[in-house]
């Protein structure tokens, strides 16, 4: 009787108590990614704060409303493409709405719904930041990378958004 496992078959997936430990390669990429990632949030939402009068938050909400049909979207709906806590987004529109920015009205299809309708000054506010903040995400991300690079950034984080958001994940 043999003892070791024929060479033809597949490699035995790790247990679940197993830990596949960050190659010093990978540990490099992970930590650069890290850092990329958190310098270029800070750095973006404080230029669009201190420019435009703006949270990053805030202008990220008014960008949906602006693509949805009748500037209205569904509180629950904005939350999921933000990827935002419903309490966080409340917080959020209730700030917006002392602006005038936005206005929250029930839901006509469902009662325990509740959308949320961009104003005609939200609009405007939008058109006024929207140039400055396009030019810090070009300076800071779009023209230090190669078109290739940028590409495969946006790939790589529709693969992991895909995973996450219980998506198949498949190979690029």
């Amino acid at each position: 009787m043999a003892t070791t496992t024929p060479t033809t078959s597949a490699p035995a997936a790790p247990s679940a108590d197993e830990v596949r430990w960050l190659t010093a390669e990978e540990q490099l990429s992970w930590r650069a990614y890290r850092n990329g990632v958190a310098m270029l949030n800070d750095t973006l939402a404080h230029e669009l704060e201190a420019e435009t009068g703006l949270s990053i938050h805030e202008y990220e909400v008014l960008v949906r409303l602006s693509e949805a049909p009748e500037r209205t979207m569904r509180m629950s709906e904005i939350a999921t493409g933000l990827a935002h806590s419903r309490s966080r987004l409340t917080h959020t529109i209730r700030r917006m709405e002392e602006q005038g920015l936005v206005e929250r009205h029930q839901c006509l299809h469902d009662a325990r719904g509740v959308n949320c309708t961009m104003t005609e000054q939200g609009w405007q506010r939008l058109v006024a930041a929207a140039p400055s903040h396009v030019r810090s995400v070009r300076a800071h991300l779009v023209d230090v990378l190669t078109p290739e690079q940028f590409r495969a950034l946006g790939e790589a984080m529709d693969a992991v958004a895909e995973h996450l958001s219980g998506g198949a994940s498949h190979p690029g």
